[in-house]
């Protein structure tokens, strides 16, 4: 469980570095980037809000929590991907 826990932690950093970069560079993005963001925003609060949740939940098993982060948390990562491709 407490490798669940770390891996979750770690996968939720290294989202928010991503974030806090594309942030920065969110003047330069394009209409149809910008709207990629809004709605990935909406998944973020979403993902994030949940793992706080979970964490405090003591109904769900880890392995419950892990599978669905991992599965939330890899769309958010691929749509910060796509938006990095279309400031280069």
């Amino acid at each position: 469980m407490r490798d669940t826990r770390e891996k979750l932690e770690a996968l939720l950093a290294s989202l928010a570095t991503e974030r806090d970069e594309l942030r920065l560079q969110l003047h330069l993005l394009k209409a149809e980037a910008r709207e990629e963001w809004d709605a990935v925003e909406k998944k973020w609060a979403h993902f994030e809000s949940r793992m706080e949740r979970a964490g405090k939940s003591v109904r769900l098993s880890a392995g419950e929590i892990g599978a669905a982060s991992e599965t939330v948390a890899e769309e958010i990562g691929n749509a910060y991907r796509r938006l990095k491709q279309s400031l280069k």
